[in-house]
Order: C-alpha cells, then structure tokens, then sequence
C-alpha cells in the first residue's frame, strides 16, 4: 500500500480536516476484492459502516471516478477518500460546564460524571448536559460523532466514563465494547438480601408498551439484545427491617439501563430507583443507589493496559453510612 503526501498533514485533533484526502494505491493482492472490502482492510481505524457511508455520500473515487462500495477492484487503483466531519456537527452548542477530569491525553478523556447531568441531548434535554461541556472544553470533540461519548451513564448513575478525542479512537473503543474487552465494574445496593454471587443472562428491549423503560424480553423478541451482568456480595445493610444488600457488578455487555432492569428481574430493584424500584425503599435515598466503579481499557492508540476507579460520591457514602450491618 503506498500513502500519498496529504494523509501526513494533521490538524490539531490528530485526524483529517474534511477537506482533505486520504489516498491510497490498490495492492495488487486485492484482485476480485470489492471496494468496501480493500477499503476496510486499508483503513482499519474506521469502522465499515463509517466508510460505506462515505462511499454513499461520494466521498470516494476510484481512479478520479465515483465509487460504489461492491465495485470489484484489480489492484494498482488510486482510490481517494475525503473524510466527512460528523453529522452531528454544529448541532449542539457548547457550554461551560464544570467536569470532574481524571486523565486525559491526545486520543482520550476520562471523566467522573456527577449524578444528575445527563450524557447526551435527548428530548427534553437539549442543553446543559455532558456533551454541551464536552465541547466547550475540547471544541476539536465537534468533529467526532457524540462529541467522543462512547458509552453512557443514566443521569442519576454517577462514574466512570470515557470519551474519545479522534474518530480513529472512537473506533477502537467502540470495537473494544463490541469485543466485550472493556472492563466496567459498578457498586449498587439492592433492596432485599442477596446470599451468594450469580449471573444474570437475560435479554434486554424496549418495554413492549411503556416506551420510556427496558425490560427483560425473550431471547427471540422483537428488539432483545444480549445482556449479561455479574454481581458478587459486599455487604448485607438493613434500614429498620428493610433488609438491603451492597454488591459489585461486572458488565459483559452494555444495554439502556442494564443493570436496574436485571436486578428488577432478580425481585432486587437498586434502592433509590424511581423507575424500576419498589415501594418499601422509596423516599430513602433521592436517586438510584448506583455508581460506576472501575473501568479498564487497552488505550486505543498505544493498547497499554489502563485503569481508573472514581471514589463513591459523598451522598452515596452518607447514605450507606446511615445504615446499619444486617
């Protein structure tokens, strides 16, 4: 493969303006490949779907002609691609808004999100959330879908996340999620006892009817999406004679509120929930019980081992302080 010139020219966010162009020579060994194939294989830092879309926006030319993505090639092609900035640019404002910053460099940002700030713009939610802070700190994360989130905490869920700074690196993280790689470990406190570790493998979707929860759905449903979570025993507490227990989960997969519905589905919703919870814990505790401990990842441009562990947040630690040994 041979690279021209132009992809050794970088702005400041250590990936392509959207003007430029990547160019690269066929490899003869690529004879009978189609063009999404070659492409894939040459750019490995981009997701398929990210370059088929450039591909079906005519962002790709084969020797100075437009490309099709199953266009066959025979090696020795000039292909050209001219990266697109992401849809979402210019799209949400950025805000100053304070963020509690655990590690940072050239291709990723940790953060310890507080509870109560939401992640990302949704109904209802336009402004004020982590990615309006996101840009305001970093204005390059507006030419990177999601402004670099990668995955999500609820907004009353507070931990550990992390949000990537080039689309190169998003790519990588999200593949790592893909993997299963990413380690993610929460602390929740359910509200009954739990006497011994276990696994919950249960599908996930969107309630059947109401639309603003997840439920545990048949394999087979329409929508179900694998979820596995890993939960072991801390501790036992009690509140007068409700009994509840501190336990530590480990995430496999990652889906919309994964770990509040499968504890609800265990008859042990998170104290605190006021979507999936019940009735004996409600008015304890103002939000779910609910804290992303640890993450580990392998960095997505030098694949050293990293981790990071956010302390408990103070009311979560009063709270659990009140409480007296079962």
């Amino acid at each position: 493969m041979r690279v021209t010139g132009e992809t050794q020219l970088r702005d400041y966010n250590g990936g392509l303006a959207a003007d430029e162009a990547i160019r690269l020579v066929v490899p003869t060994d690529a004879l009978g490949l189609r063009l999404d194939q070659v492409l894939a294989r040459l750019l490995p830092q981009y997701s398929r779907s990210r370059l088929q879309s450039w591909v079906e926006a005519g962002r790709v030319s084969v020797d100075a002609r437009p490309a099709t993505p199953k266009q066959r090639l025979k090696g020795g092609e000039a292909i050209a691609v001219f990266p697109l900035a992401a849809a979402d640019a210019g799209v949400f404002e950025p805000q100053a808004i304070a963020l509690s910053i655990l590690y940072e460099d050239a291709a990723i940002i940790v953060l310890d999100k507080p509870a109560g700030l939401v992640a990302h713009p949704a109904a209802g939610n336009r402004d004020g959330t982590m990615l309006n802070a996101l840009l305001h700190y970093a204005p390059e994360l507006a030419a990177v879908p999601r402004a670099g989130i990668v995955h999500r905490l609820d907004k009353d869920t507070s931990g550990l996340l992390v949000v990537a700074r080039t689309l190169e690196a998003q790519t990588n993280l999200v593949r790592q999620m893909q993997a299963r790689s990413v380690k993610r470990e929460y602390l929740a406190l359910l509200s009954g006892k739990v006497a011994t570790p276990g696994v919950i493998n249960a599908a996930i979707g969107r309630h059947p009817t109401q639309r603003t929860r997840m439920a545990v759905l048949a394999d087979h449903a329409a929508g179900a999406k694998p979820a596995i979570t890993h939960y072991r025993v801390l501790r036992h507490l009690r509140r007068e004679e409700l009994p509840a227990t501190l336990v530590e989960c480990r995430l496999e997969s990652g889906r919309t509120h994964q770990i509040r519905v499968h504890m609800q589905h265990l008859g042990l919703p998170i104290v605190g929930d006021q979507t999936y919870g019940r009735q004996p814990w409600r008015g304890w505790f103002p939000r779910q019980v609910l804290h992303a401990l640890r993450l580990a990842i392998a960095h997505p441009v030098s694949a050293a081992p990293m981790q990071w562990e956010a302390p408990l947040p103070s009311d979560v630690r009063e709270f659990l302080d009140s409480l007296q040994p079962a």
